[in-house]
Protein backbone atom coordinates (compact mmCIF):
# COMPACT_ATOMS: atom_id res chain seq x y z
CA UNK A 1 0.00 0.00 0.00
CA UNK A 2 2.85 2.80 0.33
CA UNK A 3 4.79 1.26 -2.52
CA UNK A 4 6.07 4.30 -4.30
CA UNK A 5 8.24 2.54 -7.14
CA UNK A 6 7.87 4.61 -10.24
CA UNK A 7 7.76 8.21 -8.49
CA UNK A 8 9.99 11.00 -7.82
CA UNK A 9 10.38 12.69 -4.40
CA UNK A 10 11.62 15.68 -3.85
CA UNK A 11 12.75 16.22 0.29
CA UNK A 12 14.04 19.79 0.87
CA UNK A 13 16.68 19.99 3.81
CA UNK A 14 16.75 16.34 2.67
CA UNK A 15 20.45 16.23 4.26
CA UNK A 16 19.74 16.04 8.01
CA UNK A 17 17.85 14.66 10.90
CA UNK A 18 14.07 13.93 9.47
CA UNK A 19 14.67 15.48 6.40
CA UNK A 20 17.69 12.46 5.93
CA UNK A 21 15.10 10.36 7.04
CA UNK A 22 12.30 11.25 5.16
CA UNK A 23 14.61 10.43 2.26
CA UNK A 24 15.57 7.39 3.13
CA UNK A 25 12.43 5.61 3.71
CA UNK A 26 11.07 7.22 0.68
CA UNK A 27 13.97 5.59 -1.17
CA UNK A 28 13.19 2.24 0.33
CA UNK A 29 9.58 2.13 -0.88
CA UNK A 30 10.69 2.52 -4.54
CA UNK A 31 11.09 6.27 -5.10
CA UNK A 32 13.72 8.16 -6.68
CA UNK A 33 14.89 10.85 -4.58
CA UNK A 34 16.04 14.50 -4.68
CA UNK A 35 17.70 15.72 -1.70
CA UNK A 36 17.94 19.68 -1.60
CA UNK A 37 19.95 20.88 0.82
CA UNK A 38 21.45 24.58 1.21
CA UNK A 39 24.53 24.63 3.11
CA UNK A 40 24.97 20.50 4.41
CA UNK A 41 26.28 19.37 1.35
CA UNK A 42 28.50 16.68 2.80
CA UNK A 43 25.27 15.28 4.76
CA UNK A 44 23.44 15.43 1.41
CA UNK A 45 26.05 13.45 -0.75
CA UNK A 46 26.13 10.72 2.20
CA UNK A 47 22.43 10.73 1.97
CA UNK A 48 22.11 10.08 -2.02
CA UNK A 49 25.23 7.79 -1.13
CA UNK A 50 23.53 5.36 1.16
CA UNK A 51 20.61 5.15 -1.05
CA UNK A 52 22.61 4.39 -4.22
CA UNK A 53 24.29 1.99 -2.47
CA UNK A 54 20.80 0.01 -1.19
CA UNK A 55 19.96 -0.03 -5.16
CA UNK A 56 18.14 3.07 -4.99
CA UNK A 57 17.87 6.10 -7.21
CA UNK A 58 18.65 9.78 -5.49
CA UNK A 59 20.69 13.10 -6.13
CA UNK A 60 21.57 15.65 -4.11
CA UNK A 61 20.03 19.34 -5.36
CA UNK A 62 21.94 22.57 -3.48
CA UNK A 63 19.14 25.72 -3.38
CA UNK A 64 18.27 28.33 -0.98
CA UNK A 65 14.28 27.75 -0.97
CA UNK A 66 14.05 31.43 -0.25
CA UNK A 67 14.98 32.03 -3.77
CA UNK A 68 11.96 31.92 -5.84
CA UNK A 69 14.14 31.99 -8.88
CA UNK A 70 16.65 29.10 -7.66
CA UNK A 71 14.08 26.52 -6.81
CA UNK A 72 12.52 27.09 -10.25
CA UNK A 73 15.50 25.60 -11.35
CA UNK A 74 16.16 23.20 -9.23
CA UNK A 75 12.76 21.55 -9.93
CA UNK A 76 13.34 22.02 -13.82
CA UNK A 77 16.63 20.11 -13.13
CA UNK A 78 14.77 17.36 -11.19
CA UNK A 79 12.09 16.99 -14.26
CA UNK A 80 15.26 16.53 -16.64
CA UNK A 81 16.96 14.06 -14.59
CA UNK A 82 14.27 12.26 -13.31
CA UNK A 83 11.56 12.79 -15.66
CA UNK A 84 8.90 14.40 -13.45
CA UNK A 85 8.03 15.12 -9.81
CA UNK A 86 5.23 13.09 -7.87
CA UNK A 87 6.23 14.28 -4.07
CA UNK A 88 7.01 17.66 -2.50
CA UNK A 89 8.15 17.24 1.31
CA UNK A 90 8.27 21.11 2.59
CA UNK A 91 10.89 19.68 5.09
CA UNK A 92 13.72 22.68 5.04
CA UNK A 93 13.10 25.31 8.00
CA UNK A 94 14.99 28.01 10.38
CA UNK A 95 14.04 28.63 13.67
CA UNK A 96 15.75 31.32 16.34
CA UNK A 97 14.36 30.29 19.82
CA UNK A 98 13.88 34.34 21.45
CA UNK A 99 11.57 36.21 23.11
CA UNK A 100 9.43 38.11 20.64
CA UNK A 101 10.04 41.27 22.18
CA UNK A 102 13.85 40.67 22.06
CA UNK A 103 13.91 39.58 18.16
CA UNK A 104 14.38 41.89 15.31
CA UNK A 105 12.83 42.44 12.07
CA UNK A 106 15.55 40.64 10.36
CA UNK A 107 15.50 37.65 12.33
CA UNK A 108 11.56 37.53 11.88
CA UNK A 109 12.70 38.01 7.15
CA UNK A 110 15.21 34.92 7.74
CA UNK A 111 12.45 32.50 9.32
CA UNK A 112 10.01 33.47 7.17
CA UNK A 113 11.51 33.17 4.05
CA UNK A 114 12.49 29.92 4.91
CA UNK A 115 9.72 28.17 6.46
CA UNK A 116 6.76 30.32 4.18
CA UNK A 117 8.26 31.60 1.22
CA UNK A 118 10.37 28.49 0.62
CA UNK A 119 7.14 26.52 1.08
CA UNK A 120 5.70 29.01 -1.44
CA UNK A 121 8.42 28.56 -3.63
CA UNK A 122 8.61 24.85 -3.90
CA UNK A 123 5.22 24.24 -4.16
CA UNK A 124 4.19 27.13 -6.76
CA UNK A 125 7.67 25.68 -8.93
CA UNK A 126 6.08 21.68 -8.64
CA UNK A 127 2.49 22.73 -8.69
CA UNK A 128 2.21 22.18 -12.34
CA UNK A 129 4.66 18.61 -12.51
CA UNK A 130 2.61 17.53 -9.54
CA UNK A 131 -0.80 17.97 -10.99
CA UNK A 132 0.02 16.19 -13.94
CA UNK A 133 1.41 13.39 -12.01
CA UNK A 134 -1.99 12.60 -11.79
CA UNK A 135 -0.90 11.46 -7.94
CA UNK A 136 1.00 14.30 -6.36
CA UNK A 137 1.32 14.78 -3.07
CA UNK A 138 2.33 17.83 -0.92
CA UNK A 139 3.33 17.56 2.44
CA UNK A 140 4.62 19.66 4.55
CA UNK A 141 6.81 19.55 8.20
CA UNK A 142 6.88 21.80 10.59
CA UNK A 143 6.59 22.05 15.04
CA UNK A 144 3.56 22.38 16.92
CA UNK A 145 4.42 25.75 17.78
CA UNK A 146 2.43 26.57 14.58
CA UNK A 147 -0.76 24.92 16.18
CA UNK A 148 -1.17 25.59 19.55
CA UNK A 149 2.20 28.37 19.90
CA UNK A 150 4.77 28.42 21.96
CA UNK A 151 7.01 31.15 24.06
CA UNK A 152 10.01 32.02 22.43
CA UNK A 153 8.71 30.38 18.83
CA UNK A 154 6.42 33.20 17.62
CA UNK A 155 8.17 33.79 14.48
CA UNK A 156 8.30 30.31 13.41
CA UNK A 157 5.17 29.54 14.18
CA UNK A 158 3.51 32.24 12.82
CA UNK A 159 5.25 31.42 9.11
CA UNK A 160 4.28 27.85 9.51
CA UNK A 161 0.75 28.86 10.48
CA UNK A 162 1.06 30.06 7.41
CA UNK A 163 2.02 27.14 5.70
CA UNK A 164 -0.78 25.25 7.25
CA UNK A 165 -3.46 27.62 5.61
CA UNK A 166 -1.14 26.66 2.56
CA UNK A 167 -1.72 23.17 2.23
CA UNK A 168 -5.56 23.17 3.32
CA UNK A 169 -5.86 25.99 -0.11
CA UNK A 170 -3.86 24.02 -2.11
CA UNK A 171 -6.01 20.68 -0.88
CA UNK A 172 -8.90 22.71 -2.40
CA UNK A 173 -7.36 24.31 -5.77
CA UNK A 174 -5.63 20.82 -6.80
CA UNK A 175 -7.56 18.12 -5.58
CA UNK A 176 -9.39 17.63 -9.01
CA UNK A 177 -5.99 16.87 -10.30
CA UNK A 178 -5.69 14.26 -7.89
CA UNK A 179 -2.92 16.08 -5.80
CA UNK A 180 -3.31 15.67 -1.72
CA UNK A 181 -1.54 18.29 0.57
CA UNK A 182 -0.99 17.79 4.37
CA UNK A 183 0.85 19.25 7.28
CA UNK A 184 2.51 16.98 9.75
CA UNK A 185 3.35 19.24 13.53
CA UNK A 186 6.37 17.51 15.30
CA UNK A 187 6.91 17.45 18.86
CA UNK A 188 10.27 18.38 20.27
CA UNK A 189 12.68 15.92 17.73
CA UNK A 190 15.80 14.92 19.95
CA UNK A 191 18.04 15.01 16.99
CA UNK A 192 16.98 18.41 15.62
CA UNK A 193 18.13 20.58 18.90
CA UNK A 194 21.15 21.24 20.62
CA UNK A 195 22.17 18.30 22.20
CA UNK A 196 23.83 20.21 25.39
CA UNK A 197 20.60 21.77 25.48
CA UNK A 198 18.71 18.85 25.39
CA UNK A 199 20.86 17.24 27.84
CA UNK A 200 20.76 19.92 30.46
CA UNK A 201 16.76 20.30 30.05
CA UNK A 202 15.83 16.27 29.30
CA UNK A 203 13.61 15.82 32.50
CA UNK A 204 11.61 18.81 32.24
CA UNK A 205 11.27 18.56 28.57
CA UNK A 206 10.18 14.80 28.72
CA UNK A 207 7.28 15.28 31.23
CA UNK A 208 5.88 17.61 28.43
CA UNK A 209 5.06 14.41 26.96
CA UNK A 210 1.92 11.83 27.48
CA UNK A 211 4.75 9.00 25.71
CA UNK A 212 7.75 9.75 28.07
CA UNK A 213 10.41 10.32 25.92
CA UNK A 214 11.43 12.79 22.90
CA UNK A 215 10.82 12.62 19.12
CA UNK A 216 13.19 10.77 16.61
CA UNK A 217 13.27 11.49 12.95
CA UNK A 218 12.08 7.32 13.26
CA UNK A 219 8.95 8.41 14.45
CA UNK A 220 8.13 10.76 11.33
CA UNK A 221 9.27 8.80 8.43
CA UNK A 222 6.51 6.45 8.04
CA UNK A 223 3.38 8.96 8.22
CA UNK A 224 5.30 10.82 4.78
CA UNK A 225 5.68 7.38 3.40
CA UNK A 226 1.93 7.08 4.26
CA UNK A 227 0.75 10.11 3.09
CA UNK A 228 3.03 10.36 -0.19
CA UNK A 229 1.59 6.92 -1.45
CA UNK A 230 -1.95 5.49 -2.65
CA UNK A 231 -2.66 4.06 0.89
CA UNK A 232 -3.11 8.24 1.75
CA UNK A 233 -5.15 9.47 -1.66
CA UNK A 234 -8.18 10.40 0.52
CA UNK A 235 -6.15 12.59 3.07
CA UNK A 236 -5.50 15.86 2.65
CA UNK A 237 -6.26 19.20 3.83
CA UNK A 238 -5.43 18.02 7.29
CA UNK A 239 -2.91 18.56 9.93
CA UNK A 240 -1.90 15.72 12.13
CA UNK A 241 0.25 15.36 14.86
CA UNK A 242 3.51 13.51 15.68
CA UNK A 243 4.03 14.70 19.17
CA UNK A 244 4.06 11.92 21.58
CA UNK A 245 1.23 13.51 22.89
CA UNK A 246 2.32 16.73 23.64
CA UNK A 247 -0.49 18.36 22.48
CA UNK A 248 -3.91 16.87 21.58
CA UNK A 249 -5.95 19.70 20.13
Amino acid sequence: MTDLRGRTALVTGGGRDVGAAICRMLAERGAAVAVNYHSSKAEAEGVVAEIQKAAGKAKAYQADIANADVVKKMVADIKTDFGGLDILVNNAGLVFRKKFSESTPEEWKKQIDTCLYGALNCSHSAGPLLEVSGHGRIISIMGDSSRVGESGLALAAAARAGTIALMKSLAREWGRSGVTANSISLGLIETAHDKTWVDANRDKLVKAYAIRRLGLPSDVAPLVALLASEAGSWITGQVISVNGGYSMV
